[in-house]
């Protein structure tokens, strides 16, 4: 009989210690340890794991022959995952709950099943009978689609020896388990052994495997780091439910960019493609109204215009509020901070609420400055020209600083009708000629000469 081990393991970082303690030495998470027994086998662990010796081969002598895309007949997709889907790949795809997880798998596995591909749907969160019902109203009735609803992993392996598709969707990698493992489904020991299963399916037997995972309250992916890294492709699914729009982001990818983004947009029939994103995030927008911004962001390889409004008001309290919403509220106070400093705004007896309207989180530094202007704009009370656009990052000294990809903003922006563009000065060097017959380029160095430029 096989000898057991208790072991303690983290369930953020996977790290395992033979006692309990309250605090992770490697991810310093608290009371993330879970207890999980060890089975001790010498004979084969993984089933799927390919049979032979893999033998050193010379960099030129290596053949990319079998590296091949499929298209999704999804163009937004298609370029969030670097042209299509590659044979073999593993990719995970987490989200909220009812986010649109499933029904976006559902139309990519109609898309794929209607080229001639075999795909097999494992619903272990659901019966045959209910994923169907889903499937009839998204139009995913192919013949070549085929359902499972089993949570053992050495049934789901037999039909995959079976049936021998082109492509996998698992929803979810928590709800499936191994018989030889004590632990309950989605636990740490389970949720990594099954995701490397799956890793040896999808590459000995050229099965592309979309993994569907849940996420914990702070909206990270629920599991051990080496879930993670396991796969080839994490698409994190993000939106506001209330506005319809949804999200999809490249966090890692193998075979393209990251940090790139999809939209999408939920209706009856499913989710529908959103080419120009900058139309959708200023089509509500309010012209000469304070507080208001228009600032030319960039996600991955694409650039959107997006609004960033804020809204400056007296507190009623000792101690005033920050809020900010789609924007990291550390940064909010370093610009808060600055404007105090170099414009002599007394904003410490107000209230400040920042939002990006439309539901997005921008992280890129090259939004401070589009920021800065939307609480001067509000404080002040006067609104900023609705046909100009803001860039540029702030340093503590008050400087306005380059930002990258300089181009495809002020293109975008063209794009869009804008005659105006608020930018760091360094920025006008080695820009297009053209660019500047197109649109007004103006260049400022320090915050001062911004607000002078548009709220003076």
């Amino acid at each position: 009989m096989a000898k057991q081990k208790v072991l303690w393991c983290c369930s953020d970082c996977g790290h395992k210690q033979s006692k309990w303690t309250g605090n992770c030495t490697v991810c310093q998470k608290w009371n993330t340890f879970e207890q999980e027994i060890e089975i001790e086998d010498k004979g084969k662990r993984f089933e799927a794991m390919k049979t032979g010796t893999a033998k050193p081969m010379r960099v030129k002598e290596v053949t990319s022959n079998e590296f091949r895309r499929v298209s999704t007949k999804m163009p937004e997709f298609d370029r969030l995952l670097g042209g299509g889907i590659v044979t073999g790949s593993l990719s995970l795809i987490g989200g909220d709950p009812g986010i649109g997880k499933s029904t976006l798998m559902l139309q990519l596995a109609q898309n794929l099943a209607e080229q001639g591909l075999t795909i097999l749907y494992v619903c272990g969160e659901e019966s045959v009978e209910q994923t169907s019902l889903r499937a009839n109203r998204l139009g995913a009735a192919d013949d070549r689609l085929f359902l499972l609803s089993d949570t053992l992993f050495s049934n789901i392996k037999a039909q995959i020896d079976h049936l021998k598709p082109d492509a996998m969707i698992v929803d979810s990698i928590q709800i499936l388990y191994k018989s030889e493992l004590p632990s309950a489904p989605g636990s740490v020991s389970q949720v990594r052994e099954l995701a490397t299963e799956f890793m040896h399916i999808a590459k000995g037997m050229g099965i592309s495997t979309f993994l569907i995972g849940h996420v914990t309250k702070s909206g990270e992916i629920a599991g051990p780091r080496v879930l993670e890294h396991i796969v080839d492709t994490v698409l994190d699914f993000e939106g506001d439910k209330q506005h319809g729009y949804r999200l999809l982001r490249s966090v890692k990818n193998r075979f393209g960019p990251t940090d790139d983004i999809a939209l999408f947009q939920m209706g009856g029939q499913g989710l529908s493609e959103v080419s120009n994103p900058s139309v959708i995030f200023l089509e509500e927008r309010l012209k000469e109204i304070p507080g208001s911004v228009i600032i030319p962001t960039v996600e991955g390889s694409r650039a959107l215009l997006i609004e960033v409004q804020a809204l400056v008001a007296a507190s009623a309290f000792s101690t005033s509020t920050r809020k900010s919403t789609g924007l990291d509220p550390n940064r909010l106070a370093l610009l808060l901070a600055v404007l105090e400093k170099k414009m002599g705004y007394q904003l410490h007896h107000c209230d400040v609420f920042v939002s990006v309207a439309g539901g997005l989180k921008i992280s890129e530094p090259a939004i401070d400055l589009g920021v800065l202007m939307a609480i001067g704009s509000s404080f002040c009370n006067r609104p900023i020209d609705p046909e100009t656009v803001v860039l540029g990052e702030v340093g503590l000294g008050g400087e306005v600083r380059g930002v990258p990809r300089i181009e495809n903003r002020i293109r975008e922006a063209v794009h869009m009708g804008f005659r105006r563009c608020l930018l760091p000065k360094r920025n006008l060097k080695g820009l297009a000629p053209d660019l500047s017959k197109k649109i007004s380029l103006i260049g400022v160095d320090v915050v001062e000469e911004a607000i002078r430029e548009l709220l003076n």
